[in-house]
Parts: C-alpha cells; structure tokens; sequence
C-alpha cells in the first residue's frame, strides 16, 4: 500500500483527500482495503513535515507557504518547476525526490479543453506529458495576478504559444517575473490598465484573491474577441470568485462563445493531473468530478 498526502498550514479544509479518494476507489480491494492512501500533514513547521514525509511517505501535494521550500528539496525538477521557482508535487523516485507543478499542467488542460472541446480529455493529458501540445497561434492572453498560481499561470500560457501580458498590484513583481523568464517576451502593464487588457486578451487567466478595481465595470463588448475560439476567462477562485453568476450569466447572453473556467474545474485538472503522477495509474474523472456535485 502506498501512502500519499498535503503539507501545509492551514489545510484542514482541504478537498485533497476526497478527490484522492474518489480518484481511486475503485481500485480498493474486495475487503474494502485501499491500495492507496491519503492524509493530511498539518503543520506550520515545514522541515517537521518534510522529514514526515521522507519517512512514511511515497508523494506529498505542497501548498502555501510551502511550495518555494520544497522545490529546493528536490533531486530532480521538471522544466515547469524550473520556471515557476515552485512545486505543488514531490515524488520518491530511485533517482531521489522529484518536484512537478501540477498548477500548471492543471492550467494547460484547463485552456486545451476550451480550446479544443472536440478532442478528449485523455487525449490532451497525454498531449500535456509527451509535451506534444497543439499550439494555437496568434491568441494572447493577460495574466491577472503574480503570485505562485499567477507564476504558474504565465509559464503555461507561454508555453502554449499566446503572446502574454502580466497585470499585478507590484509592478516590480510582475518586471522580475518578465525579466527572469526572457524567452517568453511576457508584457508588463499597471493595474490601473486591467479593463483595457482585459478587453484586448483572446485568453484572461484571473489569480487574484478578490476583485480587481474596474471588473464590474467590464460590458458585454469587453467579453468579445475576434479569435475564432471565443473569448476565454479562467479564473483560480473556487470558494469566493469575483466573477459572480450574476455578471456571468448577463456576458454569456451577449456573447454566446464567451467560455468561463471556474475555480473547481482548475482545481480538478490540477488533482487530476497529479494523482496520475504519484500512482502511473489514471484517475477516474468522473467520481472526482461528483466530489463538486457536479
């Protein structure tokens, strides 16, 4: 039986553990016996829960204030962890202890799907891990946001091929994200600039907590694009988002091809990608997408 968990403070009401064991319980033996399991590691102690970890674990999830600390515990680091600075995902291997952010592979499938609706899930999955994505071409998109999520957020959209422009409340922030990451040619504008940016973006990807100064200001001809995908709004908020059902549900009936992401859908594609990565074995979507109600 192999053991998985979370490392975080606080995370007592964290989904992690019920998407983990919808993701798998139809592998359960027939006495009821999981062949994995999944726990919480509380603590505001990040090396008393790394060393947890190490001892009695085979993959831990990594949330806030962690993710910058375990990435530098890690042997062997993914392009994406490279980037970001970042993991979310750490995996014992014979090799040592590898790091992965399935923030951003979350992200990718997320964009994909809306991007492609015509081609399966697994399909896009398996495109994301040979790194053989179908990029489209000339789309932008604004990254809302500079945090961890944020971060994550920028380097998936680059890698997917959109021209990006990053919005934060720092503006130094967003220029040191820019400057480290060059080959990506990330733009940097003022908060001040959101509804204009907002307006030009083919693709928006909305981090922040609460919401911006101007998003209800934002009209149905803010919602247009001339991509012939429709305009795209992902945003990371599941529990409070700042584009409430109201403002949704009055863009969606002046723009019909308008396609919002919420949070949950984020999270799941998140969970999603990264369960595969601890277990090799696919997660059933389908039980896990039920942990919403959905």
């Amino acid at each position: 039986m192999k053991k998985f968990g979370l490392i975080g403070n606080p995370i007592a009401h964290s989904m992690s553990p019920a998407l983990f064991k919808a993701a798998y319980s139809s592998t359960d033996g027939q006495d009821g016996s999981p062949e994995f399991i999944y726990e919480l590691i509380e603590g505001a102690d990040f090396e008393a829960s790394y060393k947890k970890f190490t001892e009695e674990y085979d993959g831990i999830n990594v949330t806030a204030p962690f993710k910058e600390k375990a990435f530098a515990k890690a042997v062997i680091k993914s392009p994406e962890c490279q980037k970001t600075g970042a993991t979310n995902l750490l995996v014992k291997t014979p090799e040592g202890i590898r790091a992965y952010n399935s923030d951003y592979s979350g992200i990718l499938l997320s964009l994909l799907e809306a991007l492609h609706p015509e081609k399966k899930l697994k399909d896009l999955y398996s495109a994301i891990t040979a790194r053989s994505i179908d990029k489209p071409s000339g789309l932008s998109a604004l990254v809302t946001g500079c945090g961890g999520a944020g971060k994550a957020a920028a380097v998936a959209a680059g890698d997917l091929g959109l021209s990006v422009t990053l919005i934060n409340r720092t503006v130094s922030k967003a220029e040191a994200i820019a400057a480290a990451l060059p080959e990506y040619g990330f733009k940097v504008r003022r908060q001040e600039d959101f509804r204009q940016c907002f307006k030009e973006a083919d693709i928006v990807i909305y981090t922040l907590p609460g919401p911006v100064e101007g998003i209800y200001e934002l009209t149905g001809d803010d919602f247009s694009t001339r991509s012939g995908y429709g305009k795209i709004l992902l945003e990371a908020n599941y529990k409070d988002p700042a584009f409430t059902p109201w403002i949704l549900s009055g863009i969606q009936a002046a723009n019909p091809e308008f396609k919002y992401i919420p949070g949950k859908k984020w999270l799941l594609y998140q969970a999603y990608t990264g369960y595969g990565l601890f277990t090799g074995k696919a997660p059933d979507l389908e039980a896990m997408t039920q942990v919403f109600g959905q």
